[in-house]
């Protein structure tokens, strides 16, 4: 399973992307081109990405037009953009990026220093993310089987022997769960929250479900 993180550089010069290339390698992480706007928009449908870096001028769709698009999909609404701009150019530029969505801006000729430390900033907070997420899944699934567990003590006539034991271990595993589910919540970017806040509310339903089943089979 390939572990890096995808870096989208969007650029309409084969010189600028070459550049970018040969600074950002030493990340080593997955460096995917696009030619445009519109070439970005269609690798956003497919991939997910840790940072956009975007060239403002381009032809066609230049890159405000490209970031707002980014900005409007509920999917990619909190991809970091790092804008690539030219020297001299237009001061207006920082205002428009910004209100485009940008968190950054970087001069060309890039400073390869400053490029790669901005780039893996993104790059570590989008794994840790991706890390949160995927122990929000495991959590749900595993709350999902304690469900299961529930409704089948819920169905067993009280009494019947082994339910008492039964309920016990589904306690004593929703305590384990509920634990873990403290120290990921602790960690859960904004961006997460909603499903994260889903997952609380399961975890109580189930609790009192599994109380009460402990309840009757004593």
């Amino acid at each position: 399973m390939d572990d890096k993180a995808k870096i989208l550089l969007v650029d309409d010069r084969e010189e600028n992307l070459i550049a970018l290339e040969a600074i950002l390698s030493s990340l080593d992480q997955d460096l995917v081109r696009a030619r445009s706007g519109e070439d970005a928009l269609k690798a956003l449908l497919t991939d997910e990405y840790a940072v956009i870096l975007l060239d403002v001028v381009m032809p066609g769709m230049d890159g405000f037009e490209t970031a707002r698009d980014i900005k409007r999909r509920k999917k990619t609404r909190d991809l970091p953009i790092i804008f690539l701009t030219a020297v001299n150019s237009d001061p207006d530029y920082a205002f428009r990026g910004y209100a485009a969505g940008a968190v950054d801006f970087i001069s060309k000729p890039f400073d390869p220093w400053v490029l790669r430390a901005k780039v893996s900033v993104f790059v570590e907070l989008h794994n840790k993310n991706k890390q949160l997420r995927d122990q929000t899944t495991l959590l749900r699934e595993q709350a999902a089987l304690l469900r299961e567990q529930a409704a089948l003590l819920h169905s067993r006539p009280a009494g019947e022997p082994g339910t008492a034991g039964t309920a016990g271990r589904a306690l004593e595993r929703l305590t384990a769960v509920e634990k873990q589910a403290q120290i990921v919540g602790k960690h859960v970017p904004p961006a997460l929250r909603g499903e994260f806040d889903e997952l609380d509310r399961l975890l109580a339903e189930l609790r009192t479900c599994v109380q009460e089943g402990e309840d009757t089979s004593t």
